[in-house]
């Protein structure tokens, strides 16, 4: 089998993933997971659609990643592992698609608007 590659995004992150099949090894740019991904928590998020699956020891995961912070690589990752496992086998997409694992989350952070401090807050209003 070959690579099959996806991508994933999430806020300013973005993840691409060649899966292949092997051991279960997940490696993010050239460093293990459990190094890359210190907490207990964002690996857990990383392996939801392999562990859905029952295919973690069935696939090796080679990722590249590029912007934003921890939590949105770890969730940019997860929707480009569940989108490479339904370019391998399209009926488990039904079981992806229903735990949310396919779904893009577009929220990212608002521009700054001039003449405020941040996008929405405004500057304490003095009548006198």
């Amino acid at each position: 089998m070959e690579y099959i590659n996806a991508i994933g995004r999430r806020k300013s992150a973005v993840a691409r993933v060649y899966l292949k099949e092997g051991t279960g090894k997940i490696t993010i740019n050239k460093k293990d997971l459990n190094e890359y991904f210190p907490s207990a928590i964002l690996q857990y998020v990383v392996k939801q659609p392999l562990n859905l699956l029952n295919v973690a020891e069935k696939y090796d995961v080679k990722v590249n990643l590029d912007g934003g912070g921890f939590t949105g690589q770890s969730q940019a990752l997860r929707l480009a592992i569940a989108r490479a496992l339904v370019k391998i086998n399209a009926e488990d997409k039904k079981a992806l698609k229903d735990q949310g694992f396919l779904t893009r989350d577009s929220r990212a952070v608002e521009r700054k608007k001039p003449g405020r401090p941040k996008a929405r807050a405004r500057f304490q209003f003095s009548k006198r």
